[in-house]
């Protein structure tokens, strides 16, 4: 017997010193399980890994790289790796993932956050924000400093607004100058209720339908059209299966600049102050070159669709008969939220 433990002592001695000598002890996978392979980077620099959905010809992956140029102009020991396209996940399961720090930021449309928070649903409000220089007074006072807090309830930082724009309604079977253009068109929209709810307000058909299976579904007339912004409109090539656009601007839908947590915590008061602020300024770059872009994917358009422009008086009849849409989502949302952004729109106009 005492042999015998003498032999499990010395295997065990021995298995020990193999382990450790392969990197096998306990911190040797810490940051690999915390997903952001961050506290190990080449020369122990920090990477900071970003997720977007969009793909590189998007104005969101160049400010992606704006955020990424100021963060390593300003720091020595943070590097930053942007994944487009959704090569790491999708938005809702990027924001999950932050939740267990298995990622470092994501930049969604506010859209998937509704699953979490469903204050997030007043962005979804059709016909609220008439342009982009009330959104941006919005987001830039009190109401969006109050909706970037309010992620920190679901292991989330909110560091910055930036913008994916305006939606646009193009169809391929006729223009839509008005309400009365709107009724029987099929029209894809995100799986998301309120904007179902708005569709069928107006008097359309809307079908809820994941954005990888839209073409298709364009191309084989499955649905008529669909709603998306300028730049989106363009790079996925809808031209190709759609004749005609029309300028609904019918939902403001921003970008929300989110990191882990979990990956935060774990950072110096230096290094989040760095991220902080490229975070906001690439915001700011974002903004105006999407602007700049959705500018230019409309020029773009006009020379390959039919382009109708919304008759005057007609977004009024649009927002009358969204009215019962958000009286109906004001509860879920939030009585005090959806308020609150009413009254900050009515100040920034």
């Amino acid at each position: 017997m005492k042999k015998l433990s003498i032999l499990f002592l010395s295997i065990l001695m021995f298995s020990t010193m193999v382990l450790a000598a392969c990197g096998g002890g306990s911190n040797s996978t810490g940051a690999t399980e915390k997903g952001s392979d961050s506290a190990s980077g080449e020369g122990g620099k920090r990477t900071i890994k970003v997720s977007i959905g969009v793909n590189d010809k998007h104005p969101e992956y160049e400010a992606s790289l704006k955020f990424k140029e100021l963060v390593e102009a300003e720091s020595d020991d943070l590097t930053v790796e942007v994944y487009h396209s959704g090569q790491i996940a999708d938005d809702r399961s990027a924001i999950e993932m932050l939740q267990f720090g298995t990622l470092d930021a994501t930049i969604p449309s506010t859209s998937p956050l509704v699953n979490f928070i469903p204050a997030y649903g007043v962005f979804d409000l059709p016909f609220t924000v008439p342009n982009e220089e009330v959104a941006d007074k919005v987001l830039d006072g009190p109401f969006g400093d109050k909706m970037l807090e309010m992620v920190d309830q679901q292991g989330l930082v909110g560091l910055a607004w930036w913008e994916n724009g305006f939606r646009n309604l193009t169809n391929d079977v006729k223009p839509v100058a008005g309400m009365e253009d709107v009724k029987g068109l099929k029209i894809r929209t995100m799986e998301n209720e309120i904007h179902l709810d708005a569709w069928k307000a107006l008097g359309a058909n809307p079908t809820p339908m994941a954005f990888t299976e839209l073409f298709t579904a364009l191309q084989q007339g499955t649905i008529d059209g669909q709603e998306n912004p300028y730049p989106t409109i363009l790079l996925s090539k809808y031209p190709e299966v759609q004749k005609h656009v029309s300028n609904t601007n019918h939902v403001y839908t921003p970008f929300i600049f989110l990191f882990s947590k979990k990956v935060w915590e774990e950072l110096s008061a230096e290094q989040q102050d760095i991220i902080s602020k490229a975070a906001v300024e690439a915001g700011k770059f974002n903004r105006e070159r999407t602007r700049e872009v959705a500018d230019e994917s409309l020029e773009t358009l006009k020379k390959e669709m039919t382009f109708t422009e919304i008759k005057e008086g007609e977004f009024e009849k649009f927002q009358e008969a969204v009215k019962p849409v958000i009286d109906k989502y004001k509860e879920k949302i939030g009585a005090e939220i959806v308020d609150e952004f009413f009254a900050e729109i009515d100040k920034a106009k």
